[in-house]
């Protein structure tokens, strides 16, 4: 405790250590998660947070698992960021340009602001690659939005209120399933997998102990 930071929780004041992140702060200061929040690394958007420091007037997001506290930040998190999902069924899409004006003709009410780049929590051109999903160039969308999150901050921050998440998943969606060439090994593999090959194997460590589990998994053989 010879380091610590006062934060603002919802409003409230806490003195936390200064090496926490958002996340660990709030437990700290006693607030229970009871929101799934994946691995705490950064990788599956469940924590976007808004905050700001005291004396500074920029609102800024973040992930709460990713970002450590300040001296005299204010923080607030939401249930969700706004996203709006289409329902469609992938066996009848087909993969022209003419699916996203279906979808997500919002896209192309893009002022070009770069906002939702600038506050993107992975640090993607998003802008750019909601600019393929306009050309169509789905095999280009997917690779530029590949680690996106769908956090969600980016579209809190548009004007033209586009679901930036939901436009690259559908792109990811029409590249794997129409565009990138196919992946045999793979599709044996699924197969095996519905034909209960592996159902024994699957229930033999389920039953299995957690230090024994752990064992298997640190002297498994690695493909080369």
């Amino acid at each position: 405790m010879e380091n610590t930071v006062n934060i603002f929780l919802f409003g409230k004041k806490y003195e936390v250590p200064a090496e926490l992140t958002i996340m660990t702060a709030m437990e700290y200061a006693g607030y229970q998660l009871v929101r799934g929040c994946g691995c705490r690394n950064g990788f599956c958007g469940a924590c976007a947070t808004l905050y700001r420091i005291k004396g500074q007037h920029e609102l800024k997001a973040c992930l709460a698992c990713q970002t450590k506290v300040e001296d005299g930040m204010y923080i607030a998190t939401l249930p969700f960021f706004p996203l709006i999902k289409q329902v469609y069924d992938m066996e009848k899409i087909t993969p022209t340009e003419a699916v996203m004006m279906q979808l997500y003709p919002e896209i192309y009410a893009c002022v070009g602001c770069n906002a939702c780049t600038k506050a993107c929590t992975q640090e993607l051109n998003v802008m750019q690659y909601i600019a393929y999903a306009q050309r169509g160039d789905f095999a280009a969308c997917a690779e530029e939005s590949f680690d996106c999150v769908m956090c969600g901050v980016c579209s809190s921050r548009c004007p033209a209120g586009i679901s930036h998440p939901q436009v690259a998943m559908l792109a990811r969606r029409i590249n794997g399933k129409y565009l990138a060439p196919g992946c045999d090994h793979l599709e044996d593999r699924v197969r095996e997998i519905n034909d209960g090959t592996f159902t024994e194997l699957i229930e033999a460590l389920m039953e299995k102990q957690i230090d024994e589990m752990k064992e298997l998994y640190n002297t498994r053989e690695i493909e080369k």
